[in-house]
Order: C-alpha cells, then structure tokens, then sequence
C-alpha cells in the first residue's frame, strides 16, 4: 500500500511538472507562429500538445494509485485510460520523427524545402500523425491477443494490456525507428560537412582576392544538433522498457511487470517532460519567446508592486497632511 501510494505522489508530480512545461512552451511557440510563420514550428507545437496530453492521461492513473478504496477500477475503463496514454506516447514518438524528417528535408533540398513542405502538406501529416497514434493506442481494445485474459487491478499498463503488445510495438515502430534515425542522423552530418567544406573554400577565395570575412557556419549544425538530443532522448527513455518487454514476452517465468510499470515506464513517460526542456534551450526562436514572456511577467509583477505600494502610502499620505495642518493651525486658535 506504502510503494502504490509512493508511485501515485511521483505520477501526480511528474504528471504535473509535464503539463505545466508542456504548457509553457505552447503558448511559446504559439506567439513565434504569429510572428515567423514558420512550417517547423507547427511541428514544435504538436509535440508540446501531444507531451501535455500524456501528462493529462497520466494524471487519471494518480487517484487508483492514491486511493485505499479496495474496488479497482472497471477493466474497460482502465484499457481506455491506457490506450489515451499510448496514443499521446505514440503522436509525441511520430512527432520527433517527423520533426527529425522535416530537418533532414530543410538541408537535403534547401532551395526545395518551402515548395515541398507547404502548409498544406505539414497539416495533413499532422493530421495523418494523430490518426496512426489513436489506432495504434486503441488497437488493444480490439485484438484479443494483445488484452490480458484476467484483471485484479489497480489500473497498470499491464495489468490490461499483454506484452505481446509491446513486442507488436517494438518489432514494427521503435527498431525501424531507430534505424530510420541512424540513416537520417548519417546523412545530415555528410550533408552539413559538404555545406561547411563549401563554405570555407568561399572564405579561403575571398581572403586570397583580398577581401577577407569573418568565417561564417552554416546553421545546418544547429540543427542537427536539436535532433540528436531529441533522438537520444527518445531512445534512452523509451527504450529500456520496450526491450524489457520483449524480454518480459520471452521469459514468461521472469516477472518484470513490477519493474517495467514502475520504473521503466515512468523513465519513457519522463520523455514528455525533455521534450520542452530541449526545446526551451537549444532551439533559439522558443528559448528568445521564453525570455520575453518572463520579462514581461517581470514588469507586470513590478507594476503590481508600485501599485498597491502606491495605493497604499495614498491615505498615509493624506493622514500626514491632515495632521500637518492641525499643527499649524494650533497657534492660531491659542491666539
């Protein structure tokens, strides 16, 4: 009863710190929309949704976790809050992909980039993106083979969901992930070495003409570097838990439910709460809306003070003249 009650205090605060930064970058990117109009950025803010979802999903789990009721909760309720919270894993997983694609597109065809990915298209792989999550999330509820024959609760991931499921997941979206992220990863370094040899050899001819500049490097390595912290934050949270699954499939005797629900898939879940961390520090148009909107609670803050400090010293002030005015007049009346 003490570790269950433990696990829901750490899902109430992971749920809570997920939606709050998730939150935050939103209405971040939100306002970068409105100012750069950006295609990438539409990318950006549906991973900040589909992470804020998660902790939403999440946060229905804490209460069975809280709870010292000793009914559970039903079993079709249960696969439902599971089967949400596997598709917002699942859209945020999509999401770093096609973020990942769009920057490998952006420095694979720079001249192309903007005719290819219209907003038009960016809308319809959104679109495409959160319908492929949901059935992957409710698939479960209609195959029988990934469902667990008995429930006793409380409401755990595997406590409805077979892992079969997992190893269904693993086998046919995490590996070729993975392997997809490799190639991408490849590819963009040699194209950006490419960019930067270019690059120099520019500089090198105009230093030799006499016309020397500051040596200037292409943004592509900025780039990449945002994906690979993305991706290597995506492979080291998630997949500790799906390949211990796959184990768990194999070796029926080994019992690792215990660790799988109650550290392995709260370290894939914790994902939720990098993705907008990354983003708030190494993506420079989220991280300059960040600051200002802090400069701007700082001076709405500062305004508040002054003025209640204001309205307060008013009546002290006309206390003071008041009194004043007795004084002076006391000599008056004596005479």
């Amino acid at each position: 009863m003490e570790s269950s009650f433990l696990f829901g205090v750490i899902l109430a605060v992971l749920s809570f710190l997920i939606i709050a930064t998730n939150a935050l970058v939103t209405v971040a990117v939100l306002l970068s929309i409105h100012k750069n109009d950006g295609v990438s950025l539409c990318f950006t803010l549906n991973l900040a949704v589909a992470d804020t979802l998660i902790g939403v999903a999440i946060s229905g789990l804490v209460s069975d976790q809280l709870s010292s009721s000793a009914q559970p909760t039903q079993k079709t309720l249960c696969s439902l809050r599971m089967a949400f919270v596997t598709s917002s894993s699942a859209a945020s997983v999509f999401t770093v992909m096609l973020i990942a694609f769009d920057r490998y597109l952006a420095i694979k065809q720079p001249l192309r980039y903007f005719q290819i990915m219209s907003g038009l298209v960016a809308g319809a792989c959104i679109a495409g993106l959160w319908l492929l999550s949901y059935v992957i999330g409710f698939l479960p509820l209609g195959v029988s083979i990934f469902q667990q024959t008995t429930y006793y609760g409380p409401c755990r991931f595997f406590a409805v969901f077979h892992p079969r499921f997992v190893l269904t997941l693993s086998c046919g979206g995490f590996f070729p992930a993975m392997l997809l992220f490799v190639f991408i990863y490849c590819d963009m370094l040699k194209i950006a070495s490419m960019h930067r040899q270019q690059i120099k050899k520019m500089e090198n001819a105009r230093a030799t003409a006499g016309a020397f500049r500051p040596p200037r490097y292409p943004s592509d390595f900025k780039a990449i570097r945002t994906v690979s912290v993305l991706i290597g934050s995506f492979i080291l949270s998630w997949s500790p838990f799906l390949i211990t699954g796959i184990v768990q499939v194999a070796c029926q005797e080994c019992h690792l439910y215990e660790v799988l629900e109650r550290y392995l898939w709260l370290l894939g879940v914790g994902n939720s709460l990098l993705n907008p961390l990354i983003y708030a520090y190494w993506q420079k148009e989220v991280r300059l809306q960040l600051y200002h909107m802090a400069l701007g609670v700082k001076k709405g803050i500062t305004s508040l003070f002054f003025f209640l400090l204001a309205k307060k010293s008013g009546p002290e002030r006309s206390r003071e003249r008041s009194c004043h005015i007795i004084t002076v007049s006391h000599p008056e009346l004596d005479g």
